[in-house]
Order: structure tokens, then C-alpha cells, then sequence
């Protein structure tokens, strides 16, 4: 094989072009192997993962297909993609590595035009300063904390002057205060041009002070794993955001009257709004307040307890744009049953996405012919209309565990009525899952 031509072995090779990992050995046998693997693994490559090359190159080491020189292979790598791409869009780089391909031939031209960064926050200190010297037009920008933060990426922070979106996922606990410190830190460099923030905090509290200065913000998402009174948020309480559209509090619970106060000002506006997802969330004060201030909801997630139908009644009436709801079942709050219910008496034409979120046992079984009798008065009711059936389902006894209720769903999937139902274990629907279907 040593003795073909590159003609000839681009030829044998392109056959190999939906084999990522076989294309990834090819890479590794010599440098002219690399050269025309490489072609066409980047074939039409608009969005380029690095760091899935890099991780397959440890799988490679720790299978023993790759020796201790597979550094070399990559930087060549590396110089031939800052070659062969005049311009990059999207780059996800989640590896250590003291590779700094922003000095390679060609990285200037490559890079200088990325709109989109996800990265950690442990590269080094280079790899960041550099960036921040060829790219000023980073919109979307999402960190992921490890245990180091270089100091190089408050430069790049500081750099972008048309950032519209960022993110920052910290899943470890760390104690340090001057680490804290330094997030802070951060936050406080970037531009008043963010409209979609997410904090995902994990155990920390992260001061939202610095949120006050992104009057433009449309989508704002905040997630920490804090039990409940999630006093800093008494910050955003009389803060008025113009344009937001989509609140999203994961697993996160500001005192209700904190956020109450907030719906006041803000409610009119929304479009999306997620209550935060564990027991003890759901409030009648807080829903109340829902269906005087957000009369322009598209999408809702909140608790609704066995008791407050009357609530769940008003929610219809008042957000009459309602287009999809998650109920939460089980436990206190509403029953299988009760949700189809109040589904069926009470909701706009403009419903079409039911989603029963089951963080708890349900209190009922939910018998096959009550699910029948939904789908037949749904059917009579809105014939024009289908209805998409989400079940989030964290080990529970949810309608989908039993097969006669699989049975039905079958069997109005073909009729039509059901648009699309899928079981996920997930509290956020928009993670990527398959539809659940037995044929």
C-alpha cells in the first residue's frame, strides 16, 4: 500500500467518508496517509469538533493503536486544517493540551472570522490571548469551568465587542473564594450586548449583580442545585428587561415574592416561562401571579397541586396563546387523569404539546380507557388539531409502563391525533431523544 499513488489512494480512501473512526486510523499510519485522510474528513466541513479528534486520539493510546509521538501527528493535523479552512465558524475545543494552533500558518485567516466558541476554561493562557488578538466578532461563547481558570480568557472576554450570547456550566464544588472571585470577574467583562445568558452554577452562588447591566437580554436561564430562597435574586427583583422573552429557572427557587415581583414587571412580555422543577416549587401565589402578569405565554412549566384546579382554570383563560404546558403529576400535585381532564375542559384551540413531567409516583393508575376516552373527545373537540404527548419519566409509574396505554397511543399515532409522543428522562425536552413507538 506504501506504493500508491495519492490518486489512487484517495480513491480507496473516500470510500471510508461516513467511517469517522476508520478515517481517524488512516490519519495515524504516516504522514502521506494523513494528508489524504484528511482531505476528506474535512470535506465540506463547516463545523469542526477538536476536541472529538483529540479525545479519539486517546482511545487510540489506550487501546494501544497509538505510541507516545500521536502529538506530533495532531499538530500536523492542526496545520493542515488552519491551511485548508479559510474560514472557521464554530470551534468546540472541551481538551487540556498545550497545543496552541493559533500560531500556526494560515490560524489567522482560519479563525478570524468565528461566530461561535465552546470551550473549557483549563486551556492555557496562550491559546486564549491569542484568540483575543484575531478574534474580535464571537457571538455565542460557552465556558465550561474546570478546576483552572486561565488567565488568558479575560482577555478574550474583554475583546468581544458584539457578543450576543454566553453561557457558563460549573458542575464541580469549588470552595475557594478567590476562584469565585475570579468568575466574578469574568462576568463583569462582558458586553452589554448579550441577549440569551445561562449560568449554570451547580452547588455555587453566583452573584447576578452584573445581569442588571443587559437590559437587552431576550432569553435569560439561571440553574443552581440550592435547596430553595434563592435569596440573590432579590437583585433582579425590580429590574425590568424590556425584551426578555424566555425565563428559565432550573432547579433554582427565588422566594415567591421575589419572583412575583419580577412577573410584575417583566410578565407582559414572556413568552416562555420554566418554574423551577423539584417538590415544594409550585405555589398558588405564584401561579395566580402567572395568569394576571404573563397573559402572553407560548410555553409553561409549573406546579399545579391537587387542589388548585381553579388555578389551572385561570391559567387557560388568561393565557389563551397557550401553546404547550408541562403538568407535573404525582405525589401533591395534579394525577394523570386530572391533567387530561383539565386539558380537555379548559385549553385554548392554539394547544397542541402536552407535557407530563413525573418526578414523583402517580397517585392513580391511569386505566387504558380513560387514556382512550382523551384522545377520542380530543378528536371530537379539535379535529383539526393534533396533539404532541411528552413523558418525562424519572423511574416512575407513568402511563407509558403499562402496554395497553402503549397500545392506544399506536393506535392514534395512525389516526393522526397524535402528532409525536416520546418518553424521555430528561427535565428539558429540548435534549434530543427518539420517539418512543412500538409497531
Amino acid at each position: 500500500m506504501s506504493q500508491l499513488t495519492a490518486d489512487c489512494l484517495y480513491e480507496i480512501l473516500e470510500y471510508l467518508e461516513d467511517d469517522k473512526f476508520t478515517l481517524y486510523s488512516c490519519i495515524l499510519v504516516n504522514r502521506f496517509w494523513c494528508e489524504i485522510a484528511v482531505r476528506i474528513f474535512w470535506r465540506n466541513v463547516f463545523h469542526y469538533k477538536i476536541g472529538e479528534l483529540l479525545r479519539n486520539q486517546q482511545n487510540f493510546s489506550s487501546q494501544g493503536l497509538y505510541n507516545n509521538k500521536y502529538i506530533i501527528v495532531v499538530q500536523e493535523i492542526f496545520k493542515m486544517f488552519m491551511n485548508q479552512i479559510s474560514s472557521l465558524k464554530s470551534l468546540v475545543f472541551l481538551y487540556y493540551s498545550n497545543i496552541t494552533f493559533t500560531l500556526y500558518p494560515g490560524a489567522k485567516d482560519c479563525l478570524k472570522n468565528l461566530t461561535e466558541l465552546r470551550c473549557n476554561s483549563n486551556i492555557s493562557s496562550e491559546f486564549f490571548y491569542h484568540l483575543s488578538q484575531i478574534c474580535y466578532n464571537i457571538q455565542s461563547l460557552n465556558i465550561k469551568i474546570e478546576g483552572i481558570i486561565s488567565n488568558g480568557l479575560e482577555d478574550l472576554i474583554s475583546s468581544q465587542k458584539n457578543l450576543k450570547y454566553f453561557g457558563i456550566e460549573l458542575f464541580y464544588y469549588f470552595t475557594d473564594k478567590e476562584f469565585m472571585n475570579t468568575i466574578q470577574l469574568l462576568m463583569s467583562k462582558l458586553p452589554n450586548t448579550l441577549i440569551k445568558l445561562d449560568l449554570l452554577g451547580g452547588y455555587h452562588c453566583i452573584s447576578l449583580s452584573f445581569i442588571i447591566n443587559f437590559k437587552n437580554l431576550k432569553e435569560l436561564q439561571l440553574s443552581f442545585n440550592l435547596s430553595e430562597n434563592f435569596e440573590d435574586f432579590e437583585i433582579l427583583r425590580y429590574v425590568v428587561f424590556p425584551n426578555l422573552r424566555i425565563l428559565k429557572l432550573q432547579h433554582t427557587r427565588p422566594k415567591f415574592e421575589l419572583l412575583i415581583n419580577f412577573l410584575e414587571n417583566n410578565g407582559k412580555n414572556l413568552k416562555e416561562l420554566y418554574v423551577c422543577e423539584y417538590s415544594g416549587c409550585g405555589d398558588n401565589s405564584l401561579n395566580l401571579a402567572i395568569t394576571k402578569f404573563c397573559p402572553n405565554l407560548l410555553k409553561l412549566s409549573t406546579g399545579i397541586k391537587n387542589n388548585e384546579l381553579e388555578t389551572l382554570k385561570l391559567i387557560f383563560n388568561n393565557c389563551k396563546n397557550l401553546e404547550s404546558i408541562k403538568i407535573w403529576c404525582g405525589d401533591e400535585y395534579l394525577s394523570e387523569k386530572e391533567a387530561l381532564e383539565m386539558i380537555l375542559k379548559y385549553s385554548q384551540n392554539n394547544l397542541y404539546e402536552l407535557i407530563l413531567y413525573h418526578l414523583f409516583d402517580a397517585r392513580f393508575k391511569l386505566l387504558p380507557e380513560e387514556l382512550e376516552s382523551f384522545f377520542k373527545s380530543w378528536l371530537n373537540f379539535k379535529p383539526q388539531r393534533s396533539i404532541s404527548l411528552i413523558i418525562v419519566n424519572y423511574d416512575t409509574n407513568s402511563l407509558d409502563t403499562y402496554h395497553e396505554n402503549i397500545e392506544i397511543i399506536n393506535k392514534y399515532i395512525k389516526l393522526g391525533v397524535i402528532k409525536k409522543f416520546k418518553v424521555t428522562d430528561f427535565g428539558d425536552e429540548e435534549f434530543n431523544v427518539s420517539p418512543y413507538f412500538i409497531s
